[in-house]
């Protein structure tokens, strides 16, 4: 029986696996298998590229379609020196509408004495690989800015006191120092008018957006 204990106990070490020999190599996992033509590339230049609203041009002249991203390549004037972007878009295929996109500046020149500044950005929306995109139409709502500071009192004051003015809504504005800095404010005010609805008037969208829209058809179909 020990002569039984004693082999077994030789065997059993003699199978064991040295630490400095060969070490069993580590599978890696699977790579899963994805189908070329469930990932469509295509591109197409669009025949009416421009589309004027507001008295504003957009410019869209090219669109594509990259695996699940439809990217839509768009330039726009600056109306001025201020941040302007696309504030609201959306694409639709086949009856659905998509409202979630992202944007990547492209180029931007800013304006200076003389010469128009122009920004361009691609609007990237996600659609499933298989999406029929035979037609798709990209609507851009609106174009919008976010002042930078001082540019309340540089660039919009001007346009807003001579909309008040011309609309006879009775509200003043004028710019004051405010520790040293420029500052927008509003200084009187109609009876009949609260601060708040002057406020509501004087930071209203109309003055620092442009609405559409301006829409845009084509074919991405392979």
């Amino acid at each position: 029986m020990k002569k039984m204990i004693l082999l077994l106990a030789v065997f059993i070490a003699a199978c064991r696996p040295s630490v400095q020999g060969n070490v069993l190599p580590i599978l890696a996992e699977p790579t899963a298998y994805i189908d070329p033509v469930s990932y469509p590339t295509a591109q197409v230049e669009l025949a009416v590229p421009n589309q004027t609203a507001s008295g504003f041009e957009v410019r869209m002249e090219r669109a594509s379609v990259e695996g699940k991203n439809v990217n839509a390549d768009v330039c726009f004037t600056l109306p001025d020196t201020s941040d302007w972007g696309i504030s609201s878009a959306s694409l639709t295929y086949g009856g659905i509408l998509v409202q979630e996109y992202g944007t990547t500046l492209v180029s931007l020149q800013e304006p200076a004495e003389g010469v128009t500044g122009q920004r361009c950005d691609t609007l990237t929306f996600i659609v499933p690989p298989d999406a029929d995109l035979t037609n798709v139409t990209v609507m851009i709502d609106a174009i919008a800015t976010t002042p930078r500071e001082g540019e309340y009192c540089s660039v919009y004051m001007p346009k807003i006191q001579q909309a008040v003015l011309e609309r006879g809504l009775g509200i003043t504005l004028d710019c004051v120092d405010v520790n040293g800095a420029l500052t927008m404010q509003i200084l009187s005010v109609p009876s009949d008018m609260t601060q708040a609805q002057a406020e509501e008037i004087v930071y209203s969208d109309e003055f620092y957006s442009v609405k559409g829209p301006w829409s845009f058809s084509f074919n991405l179909a392979q």
